[in-house]
């Protein structure tokens, strides 16, 4: 097997328990995700099957759409509804939330939470917090593209705060939940999260984890593998018989077609060879599929 599952995680599982289920579904062992979604959150997460596992790097580099609810008026030590929550202030108006909002969208630095994955000096951020040492992590570059607010409830301490976001990788919605917070004074955390969009999936056409297991058992899980040719964001590159088998095997191939310079997905028909890098008419293989790996 080799491609890409849509898959809609529902809360509660971890992206490495959704790995799990699919290795066990399809008998394959080399299964991997593009993009890790938090166990409170739900929506798209790409499950890589077979030899796709190589392309993760380029599935996880492009924009993400996120459907999210903000709680202010309340703080959370780690940034989402796990918790411990505490007391904030009181929300202000409609427009200053908007307002505040607005100043999200660009490029800027941003501090990852400190429950998180990220490691600094070997040790990982959420096991050192919960240990009552939290890391402090240094602050990253981040790019948001858009926030929508798409409407305010409000209760008598606090207010939800319902938005969509459209942001680069790397980005935590945590963390715009919290500092959001901060900017309005009041104290911030995000309630719940749904990624929409990533990878050139969209949830609108994810599997949930009870239709893998019906197609599965009824001897059509291919029929949820998606070809990972069709979701690499990068210019197609189609090599002769000759020049294919170089390429095969890793050697560097002169490519006599007009084509543009960089990093290319590189074909032998509608046949996906991986990726190679092309300058001043050489191609260098950067990631090669195996011809046993090959449909």
């Amino acid at each position: 097997m080799l491609g890409v599952v849509n898959l809609d995680k529902p809360v509660g599982p971890t992206s490495h328990d959704m790995v799990a289920l699919l290795r066990r579904l399809s008998g394959t062992r080399r299964i991997g995700h593009a993009g890790t979604l938090d166990p409170l959150a739900s929506g798209v997460l790409p499950i890589l099957v077979g030899a796709a596992t190589r392309f993760s790097e380029e599935l996880t580099g492009g924009d993400k759409h996120y459907q999210a609810l903000v709680r202010l008026g309340m703080r959370s030590a780690t940034d989402d509804a796990q918790g411990p929550i505490t007391a904030g202030g009181p929300p202000p108006s409609d427009d200053e939330i908007g307002r505040a909002l607005a100043g999200f969208v660009g490029t800027q630095l941003q501090r990852p939470p400190s429950f998180s994955a990220r490691k600094q000096d070997g040790e990982v951020a959420h096991r050192a917090a919960r240990a009552g040492s939290p890391i402090e992590l240094p602050a990253r570059t981040v790019r948001v593209e858009a926030i929508e607010l798409l409407g305010v409830t409000r209760a008598e301490a606090w207010a939800d705060v319902e938005v969509r976001i459209r942001c680069g990788p790397g980005t935590y919605i945590r963390s715009i939940a919290r500092d959001l917070g901060e900017r309005l004074g009041c104290g911030g955390y995000l309630a719940s999260l749904r990624r929409t969009k990533t990878a050139g999936l969209d949830v609108a056409g994810a599997f949930t984890p009870d239709r893998l297991i019906d197609l599965a058992a009824a001897g059509r899980l291919g029929e949820a593998i998606l070809p990972v040719a069709s979701l690499l964001p990068l210019p197609p590159l189609t090599l002769d018989d000759a020049e294919a088998s170089r390429f095969a095997h890793g050697s560097v191939v002169k490519v006599t077609a007009p084509v543009g310079s960089g990093p290319h997905a590189v074909f032998r028909g509608q046949l996906l060879l991986g990726i190679g890098t092309l300058s001043g008419g050489m191609l260098q293989p950067d990631k090669v599929i195996a011809p046993q790996e090959l449909p």
